[in-house]
């Protein structure tokens, strides 16, 4: 991942959390807990979190693993994983926090049951090596388990396509002072392929069966799952 999208983070990353309640209407929330639901994930599995940010999905995860098991929330930009650490910290929980590159993650091969990405792949450099690392790091039989922004279709579309090309921009130069930043956010999510589109690209990595992918309100985000051959 560039240093640019590191910074962009960082700048961001204070007011991270408020802007995705504000921008979502907090929907974003349930679309975490569909995931973790939809990974099967139970009590006793080691689940490593890329693009953590501020520990949301790592948070939900652990509501699974309990005590028994191991979270480990990872992400590039060391301010976001500040802000995870107090929030873990703030909340009992023993999460561990480690600063990774999502196309060099730093853990031995069959590591872990799950591996899971909440809307960071989409600033990866190349989404195949990051899919391959994922693969690599997962125990035969693991998950990989992505959530990303999608592209809704029909007429919500248009509602989707005003509302991301005039609020997001807008309420990011309000509240953040920085418009430009979730101007790369929605421009970002636009181009991410989704989809059969994303899930042929799992295919191709060969480290994957039973892939599959399901919608969250109406096309806005979707789950992908695959399972490490």
């Amino acid at each position: 991942m560039s240093e640019k999208i590191r910074n962009l983070f960082g700048q961001i990353s204070g007011k991270y959390d408020l802007l995705n309640d504000l921008l979502s209407f907090g929907i974003h929330r349930l679309w975490r807990k569909t995931a973790v639901r939809q990974s099967a994930c139970s009590k006793g599995d080691k689940v490593l979190d890329l693009a953590a940010g501020t520990g949301d999905l790592s948070i939900e995860f652990f509501h699974k693993t309990g005590a028994d098991g191991k979270v480990v929330a990872t992400d590039f930009c060391p301010d976001m994983l500040v802000l995870a650490e107090e929030k873990f910290k703030k909340l009992g929980l023993p999460i561990e926090t480690k600063q990774v590159d999502a196309l060099a993650i730093d853990y031995p091969d069959n590591s872990f049951d799950i591996v899971s990405i909440g809307f960071g792949i989409r600033n990866v450099d190349s989404i195949e090596l990051c899919l391959l690392e994922m693969a690599r790091v997962l125990k035969p039989g693991g998950k990989a388990v992505v959530l990303e922004f999608g592209k809704p279709q029909g007429f919500f579309k248009i509602i989707f396509d005003l509302y991301s090309r005039i609020m997001m921009p807008l309420m990011g130069k309000i509240f953040l002072r920085n418009g430009s930043a979730y101007d790369y956010l929605r421009s970002s999510s636009a181009k991410f392929p989704c989809r059969e589109a994303f899930t042929d690209i799992m295919r191709i990595t060969g480290k994957f069966k039973n892939i599959r992918f399901s919608a969250l309100s109406r096309g806005i985000a979707y789950i992908y799952i695959g399972e490490r051959k």
